[in-house]
């Protein structure tokens, strides 16, 4: 596994096992299969709902605490110091552990300074290790970084081929705030798997689109957390390190950047009053 140093000290896996959307029905399960694969980074969040099944997995997987790296979010419904302070408790006793490796707050709305003081607080603690944001556009993320006490570590933004946040990325580097992939794989949409230009980039070292697009974004230094329910496929994610693509099948890739979300924009009226309704 490769690793990036995060602007604390922190070693953090650059790729990692991601739990949106899987139910918390059958989410231990694949947490167990995903650290037996051979992932030692977990991203979960409040809103997956699935937090105690991440900490089930730590709890039964057999894996020393401080080899594995467990990531969480605080909601729109915990922002706020108070409610915020209160959540991260909460994550604690779900998650089954002392301490959390890298806590984020997961959107841009609400009170999240309030959020921010309170992370920064249970870091001092030492109950985090790490804290950052997540869905930060560059505007925001330059005002936190300039307002906060701790910058944050970690920016986890919806980043892949179509999408690759050129710009973002420029002032994260400015900011030494590491860069981080929600849906490498734009969960297939505008035909990602059926690419001809991956495509032909995955016949030539004989990996599949998934382990292509995963080892284009880890060479340009993002983590990335792909997601699936499905043993093999975790472990044929994880197998990216054994290959390296050229400047020319990395510049081929660059060219597929639409700059623009294949989800929804934080600038969008509509998307902001639908997650600020789930805040309340």
């Amino acid at each position: 596994m490769n690793y990036v140093t995060l602007n604390n000290g922190v070693k953090m896996p650059i790729l990692g096992y991601g739990v949106y959307q899987v139910t918390p029905e059958e989410c231990e399960r694949c947490v167990l299969d995903a650290i037996e694969a051979g992932y030692r980074s977990i991203d979960t969040a409040q809103a997956y709902q699935n937090e105690e099944g991440v900490g089930n997995a730590i709890e039964k997987c057999g894996i020393p605490r401080e080899e594995l790296f467990i990531t969480t979010k605080v909601w729109i419904s915990n922002a706020g110091f108070e409610k915020a302070k209160a959540s991260i408790e909460e994550s604690l006793r779900k998650l089954k552990t002392d301490y959390i490796d890298l806590l984020l707050i997961h959107q841009p709305f609400g009170d999240y300074y309030g959020t921010y003081r309170a992370m920064e607080e249970a870091y001092k603690e030492g109950k985090i290790k790490a804290i950052g944001v997540s869905n930060f556009y560059p505007d925001r993320l330059i005002d936190i970084c300039q307002f906060t006490e701790i910058t944050p570590a970690v920016n986890q933004v919806e980043t892949h081929p179509f999408n690759q946040q050129a710009q973002a990325h420029e002032i994260m580097e400015k900011y030494k705030v590491q860069h981080e992939s929600w849906g490498p794989f734009a969960e297939g949409r505008k035909d990602m798997f059926t690419n001809p230009v991956i495509s032909e980039i995955a016949a030539k070292y004989n990996k599949s689109v998934a382990q292509v697009i995963l080892r284009y974004l880890t060479q340009n230094n993002v983590v990335v957390i792909p997601k699936s329910t499905h043993k093999e496929r975790m472990i044929e994610n994880i197998s990216v390190f054994d290959f390296e693509l050229t400047e020319e099948d990395k510049k081929a890739i660059k060219s597929l950047d639409e700059a623009e979300s294949a989800f929804f924009s934080h600038y969008d009226p509509q998307t902001v009053e639908f997650l600020t309704g789930l805040g309340k």
